[in-house]
């Protein structure tokens, strides 16, 4: 992922800032965490195209929090990681952004984020980046899609994020403008290796309500996405000029108690192709996906997860029947849903140090790489299995 000049402009300032404040800033706060494992997922392309058993789960990441002032606080977070074909190898920044606390009271709290800041408007999308925080090693893939990891970590741009208590529990509010610059190599993970010209994403636009009742373990909460690409194809290219629209609507719920947890998401996606293609061609769809999971402490020290995942393509066409029409019978109906039930053991081996097993049984391809140019080489079974396996230690 590019710097953004944004990014250079607060870095800069967070040296100079203890030197031209009054307050003396305090110093900063630091952690960090290693993990690596192993997985596998023959007959598909989501972590190799050799079906072997892959050691490319690595992440590694160093983040820190300074408090500058009462008012202003500077976070960042760079990583490596290593997924295999699921998003791009690498070391990122996923995230440097100044906290403005604009007003803080009993009841209420507005903070104003400015940089690289992180995507607050679904369930999981702030934890998504360290591995302990997360609920499976695989999070699921109708919501969290993997190929996209890089696009909805966050974005370069301003956030805000409001917090009111009241009489019937606490509501937050988040809104956020921004974008987040493609790399030649992610833009060929969403487009095929086909792609030899350059992808952008013009500006997303997100908006989401959260309320937690009082005196209740529930919270629900809905999100909205606006979004824009652009694509400038190279002078020999399989591609056109043209663009990509993606809008969508997410509903959530959560519910926590002492030894159990259950929460799921349900999205509804817009996505329009044109001039893309050829010049003149026009698409449009609506998919839709969502998942339920649960957990349960089976342990002192033990979580036992379940999870179930339903992805449809096109909701006006779930069985996929139309690919094989439309391709002459080149792309196979299982190109159009990805359904997915997992199994989860989580296992903490010391304070500091987890273990995390998973098996999933999946039917379809749909949330496999690519999403615009279905990969019919690679992706050759409508039934296959994932498993991995995950030691993590943070600090």
């Amino acid at each position: 992922m590019k710097i953004h000049p944004l990014l250079c402009c607060l870095f800069v300032f967070s040296l100079a800032w203890p030197w031209q404040s009054n307050a003396l800033a305090d110093e900063p706060s630091w952690h960090g965490f290693v993990s690596q494992g192993l997985m596998q997922a023959k007959d598909t392309n989501f972590v190799n195209l050799d079906d072997k058993v892959s050691a490319e789960l690595t992440e590694v990441g160093l983040n820190a929090s300074w408090t500058l002032t009462d008012e202003l606080r500077l976070a960042g977070q760079v990583v490596y990681v290593d997924g295999g074909r699921r998003f791009v190898q690498g070391s990122k920044l996923d995230y440097l952004f100044l906290d403005w606390t604009v007003h803080s009271s009993f009841d209420w709290r507005l903070d104003l984020f400015l940089g690289r800041f992180k995507n607050q408007h679904w369930l999981y999308s702030a934890t998504r980046d360290v591995p302990f925080t997360r609920n499976a090693i695989v999070l699921p893939q109708s919501v969290y899609f993997d190929s996209f990891r890089d696009i909805a970590m966050g974005s370069d741009g301003l956030a805000l994020k409001a917090i009111r208590l009241t009489d019937y529990g606490e509501w937050e509010l988040n809104w956020s403008y921004g974008a987040t610059n493609l790399s030649k190599e992610q833009s060929q993970l969403l487009l095929s290796t086909l792609a030899q010209g350059d992808a952008e994403q013009d500006y997303v636009h997100q908006l989401s309500l959260y309320w937690r009742p009082a005196q209740s373990g529930w919270q629900w909460g809905i999100s909205l996405l606006d979004s824009d690409f652009s694509y400038d194809s190279a002078e020999q290219d399989y591609y056109f000029d043209g663009g990509i629209t993606v809008q969508r609507v997410m509903a959530n719920f959560r519910y926590a108690a002492e030894f159990w947890e259950l929460s799921g998401e349900w999205m509804q996606e817009r996505m329009s192709i044109y001039d893309f293609f050829a010049p003149g061609f026009r698409r449009g769809s609506f998919s839709q996906g969502w998942y339920v999971q649960g957990r349960y402490q089976w342990l002192d020290h033990s979580w036992l997860s379940l999870t179930y995942d339903n992805f449809d393509l096109d909701k006006d066409n779930r069985s996929g029947s139309n690919f094989p029409l439309s391709t002459g019978g080149l792309v196979p109906a299982y190109f159009g849903y990805q359904n997915d039930l997992s199994l989860g053991l989580s296992i903490d081996l010391d304070d500091n140090l987890r273990l995390m097993l998973e098996h999933h049984w999946v039917d379809g391809t749909a949330r496999l790489a690519y999403p615009v140019l279905p990969d019919i080489q690679h992706n050759t079974e409508e039934h296959w299995k994932l498993w991995a396996l995950q030691l993590m230690y943070w600090f």
